[in-house]
């Protein structure tokens, strides 16, 4: 179950902070859903929104990190021009896309340790 939340907006359980301090994984959460299939700008985000818990990627830095993923070769991107209407830019993960989705996994890891010791610090107090 997804939960879509906008930047200011009041959640009972949660506390929004701004989208940068979000957007240091939205690469990760990209690699990941292109491992499982191919998917242009627009499929990714509706997938993002759909199953992410509490998502604060919004279409700017989606195709960003897009971009910057491409750059640095982790995907590739073809355009698809066979069915009416506009061209689609599809993308897949990419020659160096395996190698950066293990650095993002040991990074989340590492990461969730520190969340962990916070939680159960704090449920002491």
């Amino acid at each position: 179950m997804s939960t879509s939340v906008t930047l200011g907006e009041y959640h009972p359980k949660v506390i929004i902070m701004s989208r940068s301090k979000y957007g240091r994984h939205t690469p990760a959460f990209i690699l990941l859903f292109l491992t499982q299939e191919p998917a242009y700008g627009a499929l990714l985000l509706a997938r993002i929104e759909k199953e992410l818990p509490f998502n604060l990627i919004d279409g700017p830095s989606l195709y960003r990190s897009l971009q910057d993923l491409e750059k640095q070769g982790a995907v590739e991107s073809y355009w698809d021009t066979s069915e009416p209407g506009p061209a689609k830019k599809w993308c897949r993960i990419g020659p160096t896309g395996m190698e950066k989705l293990e650095e993002f996994r040991q990074d989340i890891e590492m990461r969730m340790q520190n969340l962990e010791y916070f939680l159960n610090t704090f449920k002491k107090l």
